[in-house]
């Protein structure tokens, strides 16, 4: 014997996205967003921290886009040395000492990749670039545990 049943189901997805507090600006993207941003700061570059916590003061919590606000964020964020570079030299060794970029002069990548310290005064081992996708490949499953837990599962 066959049977056949025909069902037609309303789901009001919005109001289980209230209800789980999973929506922008809800409780679960909070925690995730915060989330994000401290995981990253083992793996963000780390002079004095301005890059790494800058993400804290320029992203909304809750919105799901994670903002780091310095002028050296992209590049930092992509390994890439940007240029003109013009050497600065403090001393008479002919041994550049730094180097730096005309104001208002339109940099592009030079191809040279960026060299990220690893001592422990400024960066750790995780530091440099694709900080963002190296820590989601060691914690999302950390980030989606503390989602979890917000929005009622186990």
């Amino acid at each position: 014997m066959n049977l056949s049943l025909m069902a037609q189901v309303d789901i009001d997805t919005k109001r289980i996205l209230q209800r789980l507090d999973v929506q922008t600006g809800g409780r679960v993207q909070q925690v995730i967003d915060k989330s994000v941003i401290d995981w990253c700061l083992q793996y963000c570059p780390w002079d004095a921290g301005v890059l790494a916590k800058s993400a804290y003061t320029a992203t909304v919590i809750g919105s799901g886009l994670v903002v780091y606000d310095t002028p050296y964020a992209h590049y930092q964020y992509y390994g890439e040395v940007y240029g003109p570079n013009i050497p600065i030299f403090d001393d008479d060794s002919g041994i550049p000492t730094g180097f730096y970029s005309p104001k208002n002069a339109k940099k592009h990548p030079t191809g040279k990749e960026l060299d990220y310290s690893k001592s422990k005064e400024k960066n750790g081992p995780l530091a440099g670039p694709f900080w963002f996708e190296r820590m989601k490949a060691d914690h999302l499953n950390d980030i989606l545990k503390e989602a979890r837990s917000v929005a009622g599962g186990k």
